[in-house]
């Protein structure tokens, strides 16, 4: 059964929809990923976006249209990679915050200098730096090279909480991950 690719127009949806639904899918950028393992939904009416208070130059790529990369450098160190869904112009993404590593372990590995899976990409920074994420990758759409995504071909649990590493509207439990999996940022309570 060959496997379907995600378009742009599986993000032009609510980031409520697609967030779950990424969980399982393959990311793949210049052959090197795996299994989308954790991801957290931000919407443009959330406080914790980045496009809460508008258009910056930054975020400018939210505000574009959907199933492009977003790509922001996080406390000036790490690369972090999100998927903007929705219209154009309503500015929500997708964080993806881990992914378990199938395809390119020894490039991963090289990157970022660990031998253990299980700290290759587990969190958005790591994740950038095995996948070599960078601002290069922001605004690009997401059905075309450097990127593969593809749609899931099992079912998976998914553990649903709140949202980690921010400070605002930290309640709200839009944090979706593979229920159980070693390769999360952090484990659901």
């Amino acid at each position: 059964m060959p496997l379907t690719k995600l378009n742009r127009r599986f993000f032009a949806r609510s980031v409520h929809q697609v967030a779950p639904e990424l969980i399982g899918a393959i990311l793949l950028v210049d052959g090197v990923g795996g299994r989308i393992a954790e991801v957290e939904a931000y919407h443009h009416t959330d406080p914790a976006a980045h496009s809460y208070r508008g258009p910056t130059e930054r975020n400018a790529v939210m505000f574009g249209p959907p199933g492009h990369a977003y790509v922001y450098r996080s406390y000036g160190i790490h690369w972090c990679l999100n998927f903007v869904c929705e219209p154009a112009g309503s500015a929500s993404a997708v964080l993806i915050r881990a992914i378990e590593p199938l395809e390119g372990l020894a490039k991963m590995r090289r990157r970022r200098g660990f031998r253990d899976e299980r700290l290759l990409c587990s969190g958005p920074g790591r994740l950038c730096q095995a996948l070599r994420i960078s601002l290069a990758h922001n605004g690009l759409p997401l059905d075309r090279e450097p990127f593969e995504l593809l749609a899931r071909t099992e079912k998976f649990e998914i553990a649903t909480g709140v949202r980690i590493g921010i400070t605002k509207a930290t309640e709200r439990p839009w944090r979706y991950g593979i229920k159980g999996s070693k390769f999360l940022s952090k484990p659901f309570k």
